[in-house]
């Protein structure tokens, strides 16, 4: 191995395609994927299809499209596990006939009561290394009866430690006695989890193992195994898990946890990029808001902590909305245009005769919005004729009814007959009219915003008329005048 503190390296990211891309695993692909476009390597995909139960076609495209949506290409063809079963029983029969694994013939029903006696006592049940030194004539009559039996793994020196030196936590170890002589090969002749990983590991020259520190209870039993097989170790990165905001690990219950997800509800895939590079990661300083090519360039294993990250959905949407702001507008326009067609407020060549205009508009918006839909909601007034009032809104700036009635009488006879419709000359008779009522500017432009807009955010006033243009604002002002005279109405 090189001598280079960050050596350039051969990492995989392993998915089971038995549901979505979760964002804890897109969160390790990523770290996996800036790992060697930092300091060089091949970025890999192993898709684990041995549960063919609950593996499906669905969840392995799900899987490759929200990869693929984030940018997270890979740098070789995929490997499909599942494939791999001939290969896995070759290494298995290699440990065998090393005298490293033996078969266990016990049936499943006296290991199961074995347990529960166990659990009865109040003990942890321990396998009992009964089958280790089975006679090679008994083993031989047992397998031409064709007796059902796992392949177990031999642990090596139970009073020896099996350790290594993590990338994030540094230095782990655990005595070899507390790890039984496990399962490598089921009765069915399938590999155990543990196994598989390792038979592919080396079959694919992976050279960092970069995963989740719920996985760190594994790494001992897959380290005696590259030994066993004879095998140089690859190192090892175990990441922190992620969790909600109440401490948990993160799940369902804490709201969208599929990339898709976030896909579909319009976020960037820049945003989403950025976020889950800080669970769990720090470039340094106060930097939060990064590009992939900062990312790449910061990136390094010292910054990744030990500690569970939260994932803060409300962080999330602030994210976005610092990417959308930053997006260069013509890589923003397109996807807002598909939002507010699939939202009926207008078709793309009702969009593109107005095009200039309509640039401007997103342009105005996205200041104010974390996520794609806040566009389509704050455009909405620009549309559509007749708008509804947010509620609040209508209880905080209309609260006065008789004042806000002539603020809005006014406004309209000051607009219908203004020389000319530029945020100069509009700003110009706005403020004359507020200074002739004798208030100030806020107390004209908020009952006037809601008139406009229905909402209490919204671009600056100014812009807001000139966007929608004289026609719609005057009839928003005689809308908003016949709501206030009739609330019921309304």
């Amino acid at each position: 191995m090189s001598s280079h503190p960050h050596p350039a390296a051969r990492v995989r990211f392993a998915p089971s395609p038995t549901g979505y891309l979760h964002v804890g695993g897109a969160r390790t692909a990523l770290f996996n994927w800036l790992y060697v476009r930092r300091f060089g390597g091949q970025f890999l995909l192993r898709v684990e299809d041995t549960d063919k139960v609950r593996s499906t076609d669905e969840s392995t495209r799900a899987i490759f499209d929200g990869l693929e949506w984030l940018g997270l290409q890979w740098d070789e063809p995929v490997v499909y596990q599942g494939q791999n079963l001939e290969r896995h029983r070759a290494d298995v029969k290699q440990l065998l006939d090393a005298g490293l694994a033996y078969r266990d013939f016990t049936p499943q029903t006296v290991l199961d009561e074995r347990r529960a006696a166990a659990q009865a006592r109040g003990e942890i049940y321990k396998y009992k290394r009964e089958w280790a030194e089975l006679p090679l004539h008994e083993e031989e009559q047992r397998l031409e009866r064709g007796d059902p039996y796992v392949v177990r793994f031999r642990v090596p020196d139970e009073h020896g430690v099996t350790e290594w030196d993590d990338l994030v936590h540094e230095r782990i170890a655990f005595p070899n006695k507390d790890v039984d002589d496990f399962v490598i090969l089921r009765s069915d002749r399938t590999p155990i989890y543990n196994f598989a990983v390792v038979s592919d590991d080396i079959a694919m020259g992976v050279t960092l193992v970069m995963r989740g520190d719920d996985h760190i209870s594994n790494t001992p039993k897959q380290i005696m195994l590259y030994r066993a097989l004879g095998k140089e170790l690859p190192r090892f990165a175990h990441l922190p898990m992620i969790h909600g905001l109440d401490g948990k690990k993160l799940s369902k219950r804490h709201g969208a946890t599929a990339v898709g997800d976030y896909q579909h509800e319009g976020l960037l895939p820049q945003a989403m990029l950025n976020f889950l590079a800080l669970l769990g990661w720090s470039p340094g300083g106060d930097r939060e808001v990064m590009t992939l090519s900062e990312m790449v360039e910061l990136f390094t294993p010292e910054g990744l902590q030990r500690k569970a990250a939260i994932f803060d959905p409300k962080k999330l949407e602030w994210m976005n909305g610092q990417h959308m702001s930053m997006m260069p507008l013509g890589e923003l326009e397109p996807i807002v245009t598909r939002a507010i067609v699939a939202a009926g407020l207008a078709t793309t060549e009702e969009l593109a005769a107005r095009h200039d205009w309509y640039l401007q508009l997103v342009d105005l918006l996205r200041v104010r919005a974390r996520v794609v839909d806040d566009i389509v909601r704050q455009a909405a007034p620009y549309f559509v004729d007749d708008i509804p009032y947010d509620p609040e809104a209508v209880a905080k700036q209309w609260k006065d009814r008789p004042t806000t009635l002539a603020i809005l009488s006014s406004t309209r006879e000051a607009l219908a007959s203004a020389p000319s419709w530029d945020a100069v000359t509009l700003e110009a008779e706005l403020r004359g009219l507020a200074e002739r009522h004798g208030i100030g500017g806020g107390k004209l432009f908020q009952p006037l915003r809601v008139a406009l807009t229905g909402l209490t955010v919204s671009p600056g006033i100014f812009d807001v008329l000139v966007m929608q243009g004289r026609d719609r604002a005057v009839r928003r002002l005689e809308r908003a005048i016949d709501y206030l005279n009739n609330p019921s109405d309304g």
